[in-house]
């Protein structure tokens, strides 16, 4: 990266992300017009057309900037005393993540974002037998780690004592955990698996909430949001109407420049869809060892290990995966590896002379 002129990452994404100006008539036929097109930009997390804006789409870019605004509610509910509590417990779920102490489908890793589901999980992303909106199902119960304690007395709590939310409404809880310079690509929360309002609350530091993006990758890019939601370190945000359901939400890498974390307190849909014991994630449970666990190094336990530098491919779909499914493909990859070694050498000795491997 320094051979690049570049020090900091956020730098060279700011540099990649293009102008308004630079692109022309984004929105003549996606922008919301009262006719429901918002709904297809809606599910589109990623493209390979170049972003931008005519001046003819700007009055309908405010009036939907408008829509997103008037359907979201904040409330500066923790103090700083609160957020210092509550961060040293997501420090010790990180720390358990670590070691391996949770269930298999409980955490959920990425290049520099993590996510620890509790109560209920779900599949998305590249985890999806067949990708799309409305293709998510929960997983069976049982196959996430339940609501950790402290999250009720200290955060549940104080939203139902002030009114945000109705007692006994969160089923669902995540943890988000963001390295600087992480994100997470557009998306609408599955309507087919989560009821509303989507509520959450940001901790460590202060960040923002963007709607109406795309995202390009290699490089990565993401274009100029609709409407750009501040989000304050122990700031509660309420998602409903239009901004929950047709529009979508994101964070971008230039809007995470030190860790952040979210907690996001959701209720699934009594009718939502759940895997069966015939598809392939939860039959692959079965297989499995019940006690198996990630592997344990020498060092003791970090709550910011998860944070180190990784290979930067962001959020990607194609990048999200249970944390365990990582080793059972490395170990696959690796015996066919020496296999085709083996079957090599063989070949040479049989063969008395030198085999040039052509590489494929």
């Amino acid at each position: 990266m320094a051979a690049s002129g570049y020090s900091d990452l956020r730098e060279k994404l700011k540099s990649m992300t293009p102008h308004r100006d630079d692109y022309k008539n984004k929105y003549a036929d996606g922008t919301s017009n009262g006719s429901g097109k918002t709904r297809k930009r809606k599910h589109r997390d990623s493209d390979d057309d170049e972003y931008g804006h005519s001046d003819d789409s700007a009055e309908l870019r405010e009036q939907e900037a408008h829509r997103v605004r008037s359907s979201i509610q904040q409330k500066s509910i923790f103090t700083a005393e609160e957020c210092a509590l509550i961060e040293e417990k997501i420090d010790e779920v990180v720390a358990k993540g670590e070691a391996g102490l949770y269930r298999e489908h409980t955490v959920d890793r990425a290049p520099l974002r993590n996510k620890y589901f509790f109560g209920e999980g779900y599949t998305y992303g590249a985890q999806l037998e067949k990708r799309g909106p409305g293709q998510e199902r929960l997983y069976r119960k049982g196959e996430v780690d339940e609501i950790p304690g402290w999250v009720h007395d200290l955060v549940i709590k104080r939203l139902v004592s002030n009114g945000v939310i109705p007692e006994g409404f969160v089923n669902s809880a995540v943890i988000n955990d963001y390295q600087p310079g992480g994100c997470i690509v557009s998306h609408v929360d599955p309507l087919h698996i989560f009821a509303r309002p989507i509520v959450s609350v940001s901790f460590f530091s202060d960040s923002a909430l963007c709607f109406g993006c795309r995202f390009q990758f290699k490089p990565i890019r993401v274009s100029e949001p609709v409407f750009v939601l501040p989000v304050r370190r122990g700031s509660v945000t309420v998602l409903s109407g239009y901004a929950a359901d047709d529009i979508t939400h994101c964070i971008r890498p230039q809007d995470i420049k030190e860790r952040r974390a979210v907690i996001i307190l959701r209720k699934t849909r009594p009718d939502a869809p759940r895997l069966d014991a015939d598809s392939p994630l939860s039959s692959s449970l079965s297989e499995r060892p019940t006690a198996m666990k990630t592997k344990r190094s020498h060092r003791k336990a970090d709550p910011d290990a998860a944070h180190r530098p990784r290979v930067l491919e962001m959020d990607k779909e194609e990048n999200r995966h249970p944390s365990l499914s990582r080793p059972s493909h490395r170990s696959i990859s690796s015996e066919n590896y020496w296999r085709r070694k083996q079957d090599y050498d063989k070949h040479r000795e049989s063969s008395g002379r030198k085999v040039k491997m052509r590489r494929h």
